[in-house]
């Protein structure tokens, strides 16, 4: 059968191409489009002028309920503890506070939320897992110090952002340019100092001191970034020297040991020597005193002896006579006893007690018949027919 024949397949024998698999033709396709848009306006272009009016509101309608939903979509939120940045074509306009606002819609306007409340924290001369220095960095932790030594030094910083517009525009990298000022500040406050004050007790100057100077330079730069803490998690001798360095640790600590012990024997001794020092000083005063007044009253006492010999001299001599021997003979072995009462009984044995030390001999009790106390006048006293020879020479005086 011909395909111009009833029935036929209509097929054109020299196009030799698939109805199906060929493209569509174009004025069909805007055809079709046209016809479509008609529709949906409120007709198709058969109804004249009516249907171009129609088309026009609709359109209208079409338009501003676009533009609602475009206004819509610039409301935002902002959390607590975070602030908005909003830029218009990427200039700087405002800062917003937490809650509901609302911005001109992208992509005229755009917010960047920036959290200043979080607690942000950089590594210097080592790297955290689960919270703990598990590995130096050499390149960062080496550091010279004042005395041509070398420590390894890892530090944490903690840190949080103070200003969001500075944080977002004025660095690129805040983190990294934290990092790079960290290390600049360490090395320059670290070779400042010698290294036993670095490792001792020069810790905590040096924290505050490498806070202060980062803070000051953050802020040169208007980061935005507030530095809140500086930990000095580890300062140490590099390990090709940790032997010796320990002992020349144990050694300063036996110093000091020996130091505290001999301070505190001191603080025992030099009281007591104080003490001592203040017992002899008032006592050789005291002596002092007491030999004055010893000598004031023998000057007293020879000038009123003046004055009575001057009075009676036969007297006084007789008397301090008198008064001298009896100093001597009291402090000699010698008994006198007297004999004008007759025949004494002497119930003591006289020569034993004479054989003792005066101060220890009790006095000699002798008993007369009748029974009397011994009375021994200076004047009166006698020498008994049984003394000695040394006796009657005394007698004979």
């Amino acid at each position: 059968m011909s395909w111009n024949e009833p029935g036929g397949d209509k097929k054109d024998p020299w196009s030799g191409r698939n109805d199906q698999n060929s493209p569509p033709d174009l004025d069909e396709v805007i055809r079709s489009i046209k016809d479509k848009f008609g529709g949906v306006f409120g007709g198709g272009s058969n109804n004249g002028g009516s249907s171009s009016g129609s088309s026009m509101k609709s359109v209208g309608y079409i338009a501003a309920g676009a533009v609602i939903l475009w206004s819509f979509s610039g409301f935002y939120t902002v959390d607590e503890g975070t602030r908005g940045v909003v830029t218009r074509f990427g200039a700087y306009v405002n800062t917003t506070q937490p809650g509901l606002n609302w911005h001109i819609p992208a992509p005229i306007e755009q917010v960047q939320v920036v959290n200043v409340e979080q607690q942000r924290f950089i590594e210097v001369g080592y790297r955290s897992g689960g919270g703990q220095a598990t590995g130096s960095v050499p390149k960062e932790a080496m550091m010279l110090t004042k005395d041509e030594n070398i420590v390894d030094v890892r530090l944490a910083v903690q840190y949080q952002v103070k200003d969001a517009k500075d944080y977002a525009f004025n660095v690129l990298d805040p983190a990294s340019t934290l990092k790079q000022v960290t290390e600049s500040v360490e090395r320059g406050v670290i070779g400042h100092n010698d290294m036993d004050f670095v490792l001792t007790e020069g810790r905590s100057e040096i924290v505050l001191e490498i806070k202060s100077e980062i803070q000051s330079v953050m802020d040169a730069y208007k980061t935005g970034i507030l530095i809140t803490s500086v930990n000095l998690q580890d300062a140490q001798p590099p390990e090709q020297v940790q032997g010796s360095f320990e002992d020349a640790i144990k050694a300063r600590e036996d110093k000091q040991r020996l130091i505290n012990e001999a301070e505190a024997y001191s603080n025992d001794v030099v009281p007591k020597a104080r003490g001592a020092a203040s017992r002899i000083v008032q006592e050789a005063e005291g002596y002092k005193v007491k030999v004055i007044a010893q000598a004031d009253g023998d000057v007293s006492r020879f000038t009123q002896l003046l004055g009575e010999y001057k009075k009676a001299p036969a007297v006084t001599k007789q008397r301090m006579y008198i008064e001298a021997m009896e100093s001597v003979l009291g402090r000699s072995n010698n008994v006198l006893v007297d004999v004008k009462g007759g025949n004494n009984i002497m119930y003591l044995p006289l020569d034993k007690l004479t054989n003792k030390p005066l101060e220890e001999a009790p006095a000699p009790v002798i008993s007369h018949e009748p029974v009397s106390s011994v009375s021994i006048p200076a004047k009166e006293a006698k020498i008994d027919t049984r003394a000695s020879s040394r006796e009657r020479d005394v007698r004979g005086r």
